[in-house]
């Protein structure tokens, strides 16, 4: 027996008036989607707790049935984990963002243009990350490099205690003032960011991406702290030697942590541009290779959500239905009997531009049992269904038993 988890990033919307009031999941051709859907279990989970913030990595290890309110120490220090940095007991950690802020002249006064400063490669990151890290690094703070605009800093002997350390993808385009924390033990972590923007503004990588019509990586961003993971083995839990397929630092933090296999997959971005066949065929060789379960993360629809591009979310939800499905769907033709379940780990709508912990889609096929589930998937046919999953940890072991 095969267990499968596509999970769809960010996938699940609010109605959206450029997609002519419906939501990217309503519009998109998505017929394998929908004919698993017209066999399956559907219904509605709730995946992030009203006490907690609406992120992936909350909503994610309440997927993999990981309960948040249990085993949660903060975003980056699942990122670290994934780039290779030893933690200890009473490192703290925060993720760190390359940005492209506005000229202003006061740090204030600036803009949050992009916070992913325009999809910038890894290893232009790295040598922006060099530089902070020799200007900025001593025996308390170090720098280290990591995918395209996600990078970590470690804070020895740090703490979580920081006030609002505001995401950069929650203030697309506003001022930035406001969403600076003023909590006296954030004042050198807010330091260093203004600093940062006279120290990379005119940066070589900078202004050769300027001279290519790029966006520049003017600034950094602290926010996402946290303390070292400790999470139970997957396996441990639920008896399934597994394997996590990601482009992104976060998930692959998680399936480390929970000491499942986090194979590369050349071409992954986390963008639309990524190469979805590569993640399937990644997946069906995980399976051969002994894997009794693999979770599949594409990241592409939230970034999609995040950025203001509903014509391009409902593309990704496309790709994903003919370059994952397809041939995922094809390879687990050899296998008796398996369970596949498609879901998103929380709304990334395209009107807010950031994350949301409303109820999201599921559905669960299992090859030997079919049963009747509906015609095409979405927010209102999952919620027509009236199943609903109050705890989302509660997912994992209902799709395993």
């Amino acid at each position: 027996m095969k267990y499968i988890v596509v999970l769809y990033d960010g996938m699940a919307d609010y109605p959206v008036p450029a997609l002519q009031g419906k939501t990217p999941m309503m519009l998109a051709k998505k017929p394998l989607f929908d004919s698993l859907a017209k066999n399956s279990e559907v219904g509605l989970v709730k995946t992030v707790h009203d006490s907690l913030k609406p992120g992936s990595d909350v909503a994610n290890m309440s997927v993999m049935g990981f309960d948040p309110m249990k085993y949660y120490t903060g975003r980056s220090p699942l990122e670290a984990v994934s780039i290779g940095v030893k933690l200890k007991d009473d490192d703290v950690t925060l993720r760190c963002n390359v940005v492209t802020l506005s000229d202003e002249e006061n740090y204030e006064d600036k803009t949050m243009v992009d916070y992913s400063a325009g999809d910038i490669s890894s290893e232009e990151a790295a040598e922006i990350i060099k530089t902070v890290e020799e200007a900025f690094g001593n025996e308390k703070y170090r720098y280290y490099s990591g995918v395209s605009y996600r990078h970590c800093l470690v804070v020895s002997e740090g703490t979580t205690d920081l006030g609002d350390m505001t995401p950069p993808h929650d203030i697309s385009g506003r001022v930035v003032g406001s969403y600076l924390s003023t909590s006296e033990n954030a004042k050198e972590l807010v330091g260093m960011m203004k600093k940062s923007y006279e120290l990379l503004k005119n940066h070589p990588v900078n202004l050769k991406r300027i001279s290519e019509g790029k966006r520049p990586a003017n600034s950094i961003w602290l926010w996402g702290e946290g303390n070292k993971p400790i999470l139970p083995s997957f396996e441990s839990l639920y008896g399934k030697k597994g394997s996590v397929i990601s482009a992104v630092d976060l998930l692959k933090g998680i399936g480390i942590s929970a000491g499942m296999s986090t194979p590369e997959v050349e071409g992954a971005t986390g963008y639309i541009d990524t190469n979805f066949t590569g993640k399937a065929e990644c997946a069906l060789k995980e399976l051969r290779d002994g894997k009794d379960f693999v979770y599949i993360h594409i990241e592409a629809p939230d970034e999609c959500g995040h950025r203001n591009e509903p014509e391009n979310k409902v593309k990704s939800i496309e790709m994903i239905d003919e370059l994952v499905l397809a041939p995922l769907l094809k390879g687990l033709e050899e296998y008796d009997d398996y369970k596949i379940m498609i879901l998103p780990d929380h709304p990334t709508p395209i009107v807010t531009k950031t994350h949301a912990r409303d109820p999201v889609p599921y559905m669960i096929y299992h090859k030997s049992k079919p049963t009747k589930g509906v015609d095409t998937i979405n927010e209102e046919t999952a919620k027509a269904t009236g199943n609903f999953i109050e705890n989302g940890a509660e997912l994992m072991p209902y799709f395993l038993k």
